[in-house]
């Protein structure tokens, strides 16, 4: 399966031509960001603003995370339901983002969804998180601590709707763990997954 069939690397290639066109074409941002005081008038918002990004560390992080993650998502429970993590994901983080905050912008909100997911179904995948190396539902703590401490201390980072996509990804983490969660091998010894893949990507990108 090339690159090209993933879900997630059409979302990073659609994101970044969107991108682009927000730095041509300014109005863009301004028409299509979530913002709070008309998104119930305008419920596009709620999916358009997962496609905008405020700069390029914004989008960089973001579509590097969806990058690593995504792929391995989605080679491992599907395309279809990879796109309904993020999709959902992220509007469930949009509605976080519109109850707590004026606008907001940026796929973080699906991104941690699709994290969220990974870390219930591969718990001891080895990230880095700040350089320092911890399995993939550690990550998750760290993260839910660093978001927790955002919200009550704000730096413009829309910590609520990390922490909506996170939650909401640990839900269908665990509802399709019995079918698609570890552990990589069967009781006979042979592998439950197929890890030829898996374990490429896992160490091309994480170690």
């Amino acid at each position: 399966m090339g690159l090209e069939e993933y879900w997630s690397v059409r979302i990073i290639a659609i994101t970044a031509v969107v991108f682009v066109l927000q730095m041509v074409f300014p109005w863009i941002t301004n028409n299509f960001a979530l913002n709070s005081a008309e998104a119930l008038g305008k419920p596009w918002e709620f999916v358009t603003h997962m496609f905008l990004h405020g700069g390029f560390e914004h989008i960089f992080y973001n579509m590097f995370a969806l990058g690593l993650f995504g792929i391995i998502l989605e080679k491992l429970i599907g395309g279809k339901r990879f796109m309904f993590i993020y999709f959902v994901g992220g509007v469930i983080a949009g509605i976080a983002a519109f109850l707590f905050y004026p606008s907001a912008i940026g796929a973080s909100g699906a991104v941690f969804a699709i994290m969220g997911t990974l870390a219930v179904l591969r718990p001891k995948l080895t990230v880095f998180v700040f350089g320092i190396p911890m399995p993939m539902i550690v990550a998750s703590a760290v993260w839910i601590a660093i978001d927790i401490f955002g919200v009550f201390f704000p730096a413009g980072t829309a910590n609520t709707a990390h922490l909506a996509g996170l939650f909401f990804g640990f839900i269908i983490g665990f509802l399709l763990r019995k079918q698609f969660g570890e552990p990589l091998f069967s009781e006979k010894g042979k592998q439950a997954f197929t890890d030829r893949e898996f374990n490429r990507w896992e160490n091309r990108w994480m170690h």
